[in-house]
């Protein structure tokens, strides 16, 4: 559930192609956001998704609640993985955000001419609903009511790592013995005040300024980029036992190999820039699945456009691949043009991206690098010129957050 995208299909035809879904900011005054870009959901009706929601219940529940519960449900229609497909205490429910309902909460103490207000009054308060509209966790739980999912549901919030977090924890579940499916979703509704001026606090060219053409507001890896834009809305994957689906009949996008989480412990606003950091927990997570770094074939990379960024991840590869001149390095893509920055919802826009990739035997193209100048650094292979038909066996989407925390999520050909 993004900006143009509603269904598995369009999904993958915006992050093949690189057709950037980032318009001009409406959500919030552009003159009090500091930017005028973002990759904004609009006319969605969940009516679409959730036919058997009762109304009554839907006006209680909140945007980010209704988009991932729509998420959730079209994942699993996609999966075939319907009420009478699996034992509902079998499958489990797994949600990643970031910021949680601050939308609401933003919505809630925030008048429109931007100043406080008691939060009183029936659209925010006035109704028992409002003791679930301020819970982070509530997206996930309602979706899971509404979908009869009756085994363990819980949220993750660890910025944009939680996505690659989610996919793990559903795969310890499922090895575990406890699940046979987990659906996990990655939500983040950040289009509010509080979020803007939180990150233009960070400094210049960590939020995109363009301003002439918002498609092209997130530039990863050239000499020109300034940053990103934000996106709203939510991502929903299944992973499933080999074995149940199987049994069902049922075939997988891709196949979970394994994944290496970690803090560097440094500083809360930094990264590895020496690319050792990054390029030993890829090694890592690829020594868990029995591969090596010759045997990867495409990064899904973080790529945000911000200055330290998109070096860190070129440093990796050198790291990486020391000896190997960079015509020999695997390519490297970063999607975040086509719907902006979603935080929490992130990572999981990378797996889902990388998952088709394998699926469909074709690279992602990174959009907005084709015909800019590159940074030097940064100068290597991107997939500029569009989608690349070719084999792919393996593929590592790569997640950086706040925090100083690195993901490294290893995904194969089902």
């Amino acid at each position: 559930m993004l900006p143009g995208a509603t269904h598995v299909n369009e999904f993958w035809q915006d992050v093949r192609d690189g057709n950037s879904r980032i318009g001009r900011l409406t959500r919030v005054d552009p003159e009090r956001a500091g930017v005028g870009a973002a990759g904004e959901l609009r006319d969605f009706d969940h009516r679409k998704f959730l036919p058997e929601l009762n109304e009554k219940f839907a006006a209680r529940y909140t945007r980010d609640a209704l988009v991932t519960m729509s998420a959730v449900e079209e994942a699993r229609r996609d999966a075939g993985l319907g009420s009478d497909d699996i034992d509902p205490r079998r499958l489990s429910l797994i949600a990643s955000s970031s910021r949680g309902p601050l939308e609401w909460v933003s919505e809630a103490l925030t008048a429109d001419g931007g100043e406080a207000q008691e939060p009183v009054g029936t659209d925010h308060f006035g109704d028992s609903g409002a003791m679930l509209r301020g819970m982070p966790g509530a997206p996930a739980t309602l979706s899971a009511i509404y979908g009869d999912v009756r085994g363990f549901v819980t949220t993750l919030s660890s910025a944009c790592v939680g996505g690659h977090h989610a996919i793990s924890f559903a795969a310890d579940l499922i090895r575990a013995g406890t699940a046979d499916a987990v659906v996990v979703v990655g939500y983040e509704f950040p289009l509010t005040p509080l979020v803007f001026q939180s990150f233009q606090a960070m400094g210049n060219r960590v939020l995109s300024t363009e301003s002439d053409d918002p498609r092209r507001a997130i530039r990863p890896y050239t000499r020109d980029r300034e940053g990103f834009a934000f996106g709203e809305g939510a991502v929903a994957l299944c992973l499933e036992r080999e074995s149940h689906a199987r049994a069902r009949g049922a075939a997988g996008y891709a196949r979970f190999l394994s994944h290496r989480a970690l803090n560097e412990a440094t500083h809360p606003f930094g990264m590895d820039m020496s690319g050792q950091v990054t390029a030993s927990a890829v090694t890592e997570a690829l020594h868990d699945a029995g591969r090596t770094p010759r045997d990867v074939d495409w990064f899904c990379a973080h790529g945000t456009a911000t200055p330290k960024n998109d070096v860190a991840e070129s440093r990796m590869l050198a790291a990486l691949y020391e000896g190997r001149p960079r015509s020999a390095w695997p390519p490297l893509s970063s999607v975040k043009p086509v719907y902006g920055h979603l935080l929490g919802a992130a990572s999981m826009v990378n797996a889902a991206a990388a998952s088709l990739a394998l699926h469909h035997q074709c690279l992602c193209s990174t959009a907005n690098y084709a015909g800019a100048v590159p940074d030097p650094e940064c100068d290597h292979d991107h997939v500029a010129e569009g989608p690349r038909p070719t084999r792919t066996d393996l593929a590592v989407s790569l997640a950086f957050a706040i925090g100083s925390q690195t993901s490294v999520l290893a995904l194969g050909a089902a």
